[in-house]
């Protein structure tokens, strides 16, 4: 009886076999010549090119820029996040679906248009800058475009869904008889909060601020559009070692920084998730 599941097993396994051999040379043999680049020189191997990274300011200045972009994006996005999906949670049913389609609907829209659409908003004769003036609030047009500001706004604009999905999906896990049970014992609502319902979705608040972090980590069109080329980040440096200058090597060498330091971030990640699914 043991052989009939094996038997039956195989078709399938060979039928998925073709889709396997795609996968596996569209995605890991590329990714094997990347890291294959970043150690290969001309007298063999070679740690040069890391050393290079660490070693030219300007490569540094560029990893510190999307690393710094990417931590306040996450923390905005856990400002603006949190409130959102605990107001969530305590709205009816039927208002919980007015609100989380109004929350996925930008889902729908292109990521340039959206980004584009910021420029309308924000830039110098935008809806925002004539407001201000109009109330008296600026005497000139705000510099929100073409900084890390509306970069960071760009880039929390799209990603705050992300965060607010998962962690308003936790938070329906958690459950109220325990809220309930902390004000009988004399807390109030927000010692509840502060001591039983926070500590309780902090796990999927981190697992979301660090899917946010690296998500941001690879934006190349919102930087390039609303900064304007002087907000540095890694994706528009290596659009210019391979399509201008080329420097393959170099650019292989800083992907695979970019994807050490991600796989650390995402094995927290899964980790965290573990630890948000068994509480």
């Amino acid at each position: 009886m043991n052989t009939m599941p094996r038997a039956a097993g195989a078709p399938g396994l060979l039928l998925l076999a073709p889709l396997l051999v795609v996968m596996a040379v569209g995605f890991n043999v590329p990714l094997l010549l990347m890291l294959g680049k970043s150690v290969v020189g001309e007298s063999g191997l070679t740690l040069d090119h890391f050393s290079e990274i660490f070693r030219v300011p300007a490569y540094l200045q560029v990893l510190g820029s999307t690393f710094r972009t990417a931590l306040i994006t996450a923390v905005c996005c856990v400002l603006l996040g949190y409130p959102l999906a605990y107001w969530l949670r305590g709205l009816s049913a039927r208002w919980q679906m007015v609100a989380l389609a109004a929350v996925v609907v930008p889902f729908w829209v292109s990521i340039l248009v959206r980004t584009y659409a910021w420029i309308v908003v924000l830039g110098n004769a935008g809806i925002v800058n004539r407001t201000l003036q109009a109330l008296g609030l600026a005497e000139e047009p705000v510099a929100f475009l073409y900084n890390q500001l509306g970069v960071i706004i760009g880039t929390v604009n799209v990603l705050l869904p992300f965060l607010v999905l998962p962690l308003f999906a936790a938070m329906l896990k958690i459950d109220p008889q325990l809220l309930r049970a902390a004000e009988t014992l004399g807390a109030s609502k927000w010692t509840a909060f502060r001591r039983v319902f926070f500590p309780l979705s902090l796990p999927a608040l981190a697992a979301g601020a660090i899917l946010v972090f690296i998500l941001t980590l690879g934006f190349y069109i919102t930087p390039a559009i609303l900064g304007g080329g002087r907000v540095p980040m890694i994706a528009n440096m290596l659009d210019l070692l391979v399509n201008q200058q080329p420097n393959w090597e170099l650019a292989s060498t800083i992907s695979t920084v970019l994807l050490g330091v991600t796989l650390v971030l995402f094995v927290m990640y899964l980790r965290l998730t573990a630890q948000r699914e068994s509480a």
